[in-house]
């Protein structure tokens, strides 16, 4: 019996596997991304990501309500600075919204923080990155 076109298979199964698996890496050649979820003061989820993106920070906040038309205050601050803030409002069957800012890298660990509000409903999360 011939076992080489079967261990050819395996073996070209394996690296195909491989490659799959495989993890993706950021925006910049850099391969840092950080993402944290977590639980509002109310029924609201939120996530935050940072990652790397040519010398700079890109930072990503979201808020899932499940209730469009809803207008929240964002704010995003990076060791304790504000760095961008705003207001924007929940769309689509998801009842979503979500900002994205390019910020400094600055010295050492940043420490971004992502928060939002509506009616009473408050929402932060916090990510040490470097």
């Amino acid at each position: 019996m011939n076992t080489r076109p079967l261990a050819l298979t395996a073996t070209a199964a394996l690296c195909a596997s491989l490659t799959l698996a495989a993890p993706a890496t950021a925006s910049g050649g850099g391969d840092d991304r950080v993402v944290r979820t977590g639980d509002c003061s109310g029924t609201a989820d939120w996530k935050l990501k940072v990652k790397t993106d040519d010398d700079k920070l890109e930072v990503e906040g979201e808020v899932d309500s499940n209730k469009s038309g809803q207008q929240w205050t964002w704010k995003i601050k990076d060791n304790g600075s504000v760095v961008a803030k705003g207001s924007a409002t929940t769309a689509g069957r998801s009842g979503s919204f979500s900002v994205a800012r390019r910020i400094a890298d600055q010295s050492g660990t940043d420490r971004v923080v992502f928060k939002a509000s509506y009616a009473g409903q408050k929402c932060r999360g916090v990510i040490n990155f470097g």
